[in-house]
């Protein structure tokens, strides 16, 4: 199988910066929130990207942001995907009132933007790192719900799953033994997608302060911090701003190929 250079690249950025973000501790070259120069200081040997408004090193804090943005986009993106695949199934093999009822919460849920729902849930919540991943766990698991029910209703009129049926298997057996195998791929895709909209969830939520505190950091706390820079001419908000552009392509990449592998392999058997 050969595996086209974009999504090469994808994939190659995309395990530097999960590994960066893994070894943080390791790849940093100071503390977290250690001050070791001046405000907002160029780019040098010592400082590689600079450092921002208070004086930290803009490049340790880009490593450790980067372990504690991805592990939230990752954890609210699997949330979602269990809770979301595994309800979208129910209701599309049970049918009836479960489905309606499932279908029309899920409507009600998804007639409210998410943001709006987050900003106030968050701002009578204790901003913990829990709370932020159920949030948005939950709050995506709509879009993961409708995607998964819409695959699983295909699926479920296959022979080979009323051949389980009429078997006598069990509908936890048909989901997960029959259903969830043959709809992975387009889960896998849609699993990328949903990641880098978490990425850019909780980026913009600590952008508007009610996503990750401090002592903590991630990349859009950091576009915060930094902002006031750009009135200087000081380029520190943008590199984390670049990071989480670089991340998003990287992903998107990925899921592209896995999506457009997906329909070609399902128009060679329909073939």
């Amino acid at each position: 199988m050969r595996i086209p250079f974009s999504a090469m690249l994808g994939l190659g950025l995309t395990a530097l910066m999960v590994l960066a973000a893994i070894f943080s501790p390791l790849i940093a070259p100071y503390g977290l929130n250690e001050t070791v120069g001046k405000v907002w200081e160029n780019p040098s040997a010592q400082f590689w990207l600079g450092t921002d408004t208070i004086g930290r090193d803009i490049f340790s804090r880009l490593v450790y942001g980067g372990a504690v943005t991805i592990f939230v986009a990752l954890a609210s993106s699997a949330l979602a995907f269990s809770m979301g695949a595994f309800f979208g199934f129910l209701a599309a093999v049970r049918g009836g009132w479960i489905d309606t009822g499932l279908s029309r919460l899920v409507d009600v849920m998804m007639a409210v933007p998410s943001l709006i729902v987050a900003l106030v849930v968050l701002s009578v919540l204790p901003l913990t790192l829990t709370t932020l991943v159920l949030v948005m766990g939950v709050l995506d698991s709509t879009r993961v719900f409708r995607l998964s029910r819409a695959v699983a209703a295909d699926i479920a009129v296959m022979d080979y799953v009323e051949a389980a049926k009429l078997r006598g298997e069990g509908q936890v057996w048909i989901i997960f033994r029959e259903i969830l195998p043959n709809a992975m791929s387009p889960l896998v895709a849609e699993f990328g997608m949903r990641f880098i909209f978490a990425v850019l969830f909780i980026s913009t939520l600590s952008f508007l302060g009610l996503g990750i505190q401090p002592p903590l950091a991630d990349w859009g706390g950091m576009v915060r911090e930094n902002k006031d820079g750009l009135i200087y001419g000081k380029s520190a908000a943008m590199v984390p701003a670049i990071a989480i552009a670089v991340l998003a392509i990287a992903v998107n990449l990925v899921a592209d190929w896995v999506l457009s592998r997906t329909t070609s392999l399902k128009g060679g058997r329909n073939g």
